[in-house]
């Protein structure tokens, strides 16, 4: 019996080094974000259930799309140098077995939207919002934009906890949205620029495979010169205060830095830059939007009764 746990909890361990569990830390603060901002709005009440099926949500959707990708790039994988130690090239897997994962997954995330009912939009656009973030492991094989569909399927976070909550759409998810999309997109070009003489040897559709790491360094750039302007129509929108203003100016700061420690000559720092530094800005935004409004005392969640 310590046997067969022993082998499951392995097997488990594999599977989240397969997603990169850990990078949820993302797009997670996000949807937190965007609920706290629609609980404190006049007629939306908090529900624990609610909350619930956020979470599980984002952390089904998310394993699917991760999943996916290393199904449908495990040949790709196996030939970088890069990648050949991931666990599907490197047999530490089974094909089967992920594919099983991915396939829960995607149930999984189906049946969490029921945890927003008697709201049915959820439920009604779950399939095509997994196809779209399925989608996105496909596009590096006929767009060189692959790089803003992944950013484009993480904005979905706040819109579609949004909706979740309220049944529309309004302007702080937009913003909130805006900002995902430029951070992740820019983000992935530093990330990207990595793989840019195997993806041009390969065939394969990037930005840095395609125009050269210099024009993929100043497109990130400016990627995330447009992240502090949709920050600053959250923080103008989301009826935030000084605080979460003065965070925007560090989050500059962090992007500035992030630019400064990559260049076309030296990627060694690439990860430091993709792992840690956006780890503090995504936490950092959601801690920020928790203060200020907890500094003015705005309900942070708008409890029933």
């Amino acid at each position: 019996m310590a046997t067969v746990s022993s082998n499951a909890w392995g097997t488990f361990e594999k599977l989240m080094g397969l997603i990169r569990f850990s990078h949820t830390i993302f797009a997670m603060p996000f949807a937190v974000l965007a609920a706290i901002l629609a609980w404190n709005r006049p007629g939306v009440e908090f529900r624990w259930r609610d909350l619930a099926g956020i979470l599980l949500c984002m952390v089904f959707a998310r394993s699917a799309a991760m999943a996916f990708n290393r199904v449908v790039d495990r040949d790709v994988d196996a030939e970088n140098p890069r990648t050949k130690g991931r666990h599907l090239p490197a047999g530490l897997l089974s094909l089967p077995l992920v594919v099983a994962f991915t396939i829960g997954c995607a149930a999984a995330f189906i049946v969490s939207t029921l945890c927003f009912l008697p709201n049915w939009l959820p439920l009604i656009l779950s399939v095509p919002v997994l196809l779209f973030l399925l989608g996105y492991s496909l596009a590096k094989r006929f767009t060189v934009w692959c790089h803003y569909w992944l950013s484009a399927a993480l904005m979905l976070s706040p819109i579609a906890t949004w909706v979740a909550l309220t049944g529309r759409v309004d302007a702080p998810p937009l913003w909130m949205a805006g900002v995902l999309f430029f951070w992740v997109g820019g983000f992935d070009l530093l990330y990207a620029c990595q793989d840019a003489e195997f993806d041009r040897n390969r065939g394969l559709f990037s930005i840095p495979g395609r125009w050269g790491i210099p024009a993929a360094l100043r497109l990130a750039a400016a990627s995330h010169f447009l992240v502090v302007i949709c920050l600053c129509g959250l923080w103008w929108s989301g009826g935030f205060g000084m605080v979460f203003l003065a965070g925007v100016g560090a989050i500059a700061l962090l992007l500035i830095y992030e630019h400064a420690i990559v260049s076309a000559d030296n990627l060694s720092r690439v990860n430091e830059a993709f792992f840690q530094v956006n780890a503090v800005i995504s936490l950092g935004i959601l801690a920020l939007g928790i203060v200020d409004l907890w500094l003015r005392q705005a309900p942070i969640l708008n409890l029933p009764g």
